[in-house]
């Protein structure tokens, strides 16, 4: 008799089509998602499931509490995640129903920033220096250390929300004294501060079986993430080329992170973020057990066939990977840009990009007021780029990027 499976997810069932991915055992799932996410559609498709139950906030405790009472009613003997957010919360439902896959050890190794690096580090891998932050002084101390700028940031953040770059003196004095960080915190492990490290930023995504990479491919970001979201600009990656040496040296890099943490059981989707400075070492950002954000996805799956995060679902149910074998190359050359939200009205180019190998799909209607981005990858449209060559890419990026800053329009 097949295992009941507990799965959590909140992206529309049109965009993330669960029940065509987990076609095999969808009949035994029972789904916890919101209302929005099943909206449109059918009802025949929401009754494939075994149960479904929608909550009306989802970072709330009381999606969990209805998570493990929907376990329990069902005897589920698995538990899936779809998100980082996630990651954590199905963490707990396993450790208190006692049923396999990745646990809670795991889980905090790859949310909390911390605990990571300190793996990392003891592993001998690159990762910028850094400390915990309870209190003002632990800040203090550690921008006596490395000096200005230094990075603040939630330990188990995502998405780059709350993320403080501090930079000068003044911008250290408007950190503390926006109460951010009390002298004497209620809740201490929230904050971790590292230095800044000025280099190319990449990632790396791919799938992990047993703790070891099946396949992954790096690609480069235009800035870092957190950098793009506090300017209010775009954020574009492109994917490596087979010839670039930093594609074999950040496959490596992943592989050995990977070894350095207590990495899941069943096969996982995973996003990982490194820095190359000068000297060509790779230094540690960040990685995590879920697929990446932004067009990463499907930028994967034009390159290699597989969408990661169907891949990542099926490798929790219980079910056989696609690929699990590293590709010698993408099918061809890709990459993406998000553009964030201005802040104004929105008035979209009035034409089609008329750049050759750009697809742009709006993630805002015309006519929305905004005011500007509210997270890295926040987006009014998002363009996935294809060429030959990876510099073709680029080229087609930089085009594309000039374009809607010419045609793209926020009013007051």
């Amino acid at each position: 008799m097949p295992e009941k499976i507990l799965l959590l997810s909140r992206k529309p069932l049109a965009e993330r089509p669960l029940h065509e991915w987990l076609e095999e055992v969808v009949a035994d799932t029972v789904l916890v998602t919101v209302p929005a996410a099943v909206a449109q559609v059918r009802a025949d498709v929401r009754a494939r499931f075994l149960d479904c139950r929608t909550v009306s906030n989802y970072q709330s405790w009381s999606t969990e509490w209805t998570a493990e009472c929907a376990a329990r009613e069902h005897r589920v003997g698995l538990v899936a995640s779809s998100s980082e957010d996630d990651v954590l919360r199905c963490a707990r439902l396993r450790d208190r129903l006692g049923v396999p896959g990745q646990s809670l050890g795991s889980a905090r190794a790859y949310r909390d920033k911390l605990i990571m690096k300190s793996a990392a580090k003891a592993a001998g891998l690159g990762v910028p220096r850094l400390r915990a932050v309870d209190r003002p002084t632990d800040l203090v101390e550690l921008i006596q250390e490395v000096g200005l700028p230094v990075v603040v940031k939630p330990r188990r953040g995502s998405a780059s929300i709350g993320v403080r770059i501090l930079r000068s003196g003044p911008d250290v004095t408007a950190f503390l004294a926006s109460g951010e960080l009390p002298a004497a915190p209620q809740r201490a492990g929230r904050w971790i501060a590292e230095e800044y490290i000025d280099a190319p930023f990449f990632h790396v995504d791919g799938l992990i079986v047993d703790g070891k990479i099946a396949h992954c491919w790096p690609s480069r970001y235009n800035s870092g993430n957190a950098e793009a979201a506090l300017a209010e600009s775009e954020l574009s990656s492109v994917l490596l080329s087979p010839e670039d040496p930093r594609t074999a040296l950040l496959q490596r890099f992943a592989a050995d992170v990977h070894r350095a943490l207590p990495a899941p059981p069943f096969p996982t989707s995973f996003h990982l973020e490194a820095w190359i400075p000068e000297g060509g070492r790779p230094v540690l950002c960040e990685v995590a057990t879920r697929t990446g954000g932004a067009l990463v996805a499907s930028t994967y799956q034009d390159a290699f066939g597989v969408h990661l995060s169907r891949e990542n679902l099926r490798g929790q149910c219980g079910l056989d990977p696609a690929l699990v074998q590293q590709p010698a190359a993408p099918r061809r050359a890709g990459g993406w840009i998000v553009f964030p939200p201005g802040r104004g009205r929105f008035h979209p180019p009035s034409s089609t990009c008329p750049i050759e190998g750009a697809r742009i799909e709006l993630h805002m209607a015309p006519g929305t007021l905004a005011r500007g981005p509210e997270y890295a990858a926040h987006s009014a449209a998002a363009v996935s780029v294809h060429a030959d060559t990876a510099e073709q890419v680029r080229d087609r990026i930089a085009e594309t990027t000039r374009w809607w800053a010419e045609e793209c329009r926020w009013s007051s």
